[in-house]
């Protein structure tokens, strides 16, 4: 076979022949043709708009990296920190917390409410923030509830068991070694709307403590009003009515807030979750109460929870600063 000489003249007229002979590669698709909007259920949603605003994995596309991270930072801070003691406050199996002690005596405590959109989560996949409060002087401690699957689709035993483990750490602070006098809350996504309802619980009332039990409250991306997420898909597993609405919706109730709150959200989640932080905090002033609203510029729902676990994060410092501690 006769050796092939190439050339710059003949790669030039081989690339100018390919370059004249017709394009091969794929043409690209359509524009996909305009969504007809149906018609509205909530505000200015139609309910496809509205599912998608109460549906997380929409919004935020490392969903389940970001998760994950939540478990393997909470395992890499049990190797650092210690194993936390594992107490019961209430009877059931699902009633039972992880407390993270610190060494400080007479030490506040600040309680965390995981989220999962009331079906998942677990007391241990939270961890990640304890270190941050412990090394602050701070006891942290992770709560375990029933979720809304276990309960039969009400929301009614999880807001009951999260109130019953405030009441617990309160009576029995003494025996860990915290003060029941400076006891703190904070939460997240649906844990966010939990830690809400406990916010507004009547502690006199329903357990025989003091009005403010709870000193302070950080509730990160959070639902304050249970109308729009009744209206949603979210309805497919959470069997609401009038009552359960009414009662577990937080906004509904300021007359039984007793503590300044922080709410968190980023800006990068979905419409209605940043909508509810923005109509609590704005409903919380006007009824003449101390609010604060800080926003996570480029946080999505997952990412801003994390900024507990730093003492220079949007919820952590914000939570540190409410008991008057230092992380630095």
């Amino acid at each position: 076979m006769p050796a092939i000489s190439l050339t710059r003249r003949t790669v030039l007229s081989g690339a100018a022949a390919l370059a004249a002979a017709p394009a091969f590669a794929q043409a690209p698709a359509p524009p996909a043709a305009p969504r007809i909007k149906g018609p509205l259920v909530f505000m200015d949603y139609d309910q496809a708009e509205l599912d998608a605003a109460y549906d997380q994995s929409v919004y935020a596309p490392n969903l389940a990296q970001i998760v994950k991270r939540y478990g393997t930072n909470s395992e890499l801070t049990r190797q650092r920190i210690g194993q936390p003691e594992r107490l019961s406050y209430g009877p059931s199996e699902h009633e039972k917390l992880d407390l993270y002690k610190t060494r400080r005596p007479n030490a506040p405590i600040h309680l965390f409410i995981h989220g999962g959109a009331w079906r998942s989560g677990l007391a241990k996949d939270y961890a990640f923030p304890a270190e941050t409060f412990v090394h602050a002087g701070a006891h942290y401690i992770a709560i375990d509830f029933i979720n809304v699957g276990q309960a039969g689709g009400s929301l009614m035993p999880m807001a009951e068991q999260c109130r019953k483990a405030v009441a617990w750490v309160y009576r029995n602070a003494a025996s860990f070694g915290g003060d029941p006098s400076r006891l703190y809350i904070s939460g997240h996504s649906s844990g966010g709307h939990l830690a809400g309802v406990v916010l507004v619980t009547d502690w006199q009332k329903e357990f025989g403590l003091p009005a403010d039990t709870v000193k302070g409250g950080v509730s990160i991306s959070g639902m304050y009003d249970l109308k729009g997420p009744r209206l949603s898909a979210r309805s497919s597993y959470v069997k609401f009515d009038d009552a359960m609405e009414h009662a577990l919706s937080a906004q509904r109730h300021l007359s039984l807030l007793n503590t300044p709150v922080v709410l968190v959200y980023g800006t990068l989640e979905t419409p209605e979750f940043q909508r509810q932080s923005r109509d609590f905090a704005a409903a919380v002033r006007a009824a003449g109460k101390p609010v604060q609203l800080l926003v996570g510029d480029g946080y999505n729902h997952f990412e801003i929870a994390e900024t507990l676990a730093s003492p220079y994060g949007l919820a952590g410092r914000a939570a540190l600063e409410q008991m008057k501690l230092s992380g630095t």
